[in-house]
């Protein structure tokens, strides 16, 4: 199995784990998961979790000031 790279460009990917989401959010993963859950961004397919990432950018920029 590939190991993925979380410095691949994210604005083509659709969604990611939740070990690269605190990455990209700049918080821990604690903090990224409630964003997540927040933005009802999280995907399970099978085992496997993703996080919506338009989905949470969208909500992002909802509860944002400005």
């Amino acid at each position: 199995m590939r190991k993925t790279n979380c410095e691949e460009n994210v604005s083509l990917r659709l969604a990611v784990n939740t070990n690269e989401l605190p990455l990209i959010l700049g918080c821990g993963k604690d903090t990224a998961v409630k964003i997540g859950t927040e933005a009802r961004a999280r995907l399970q397919i099978g085992k496997r979790v993703l996080w919506n990432l338009e989905k949470i950018q969208d909500y992002l920029n909802s509860v944002s000031e400005g």
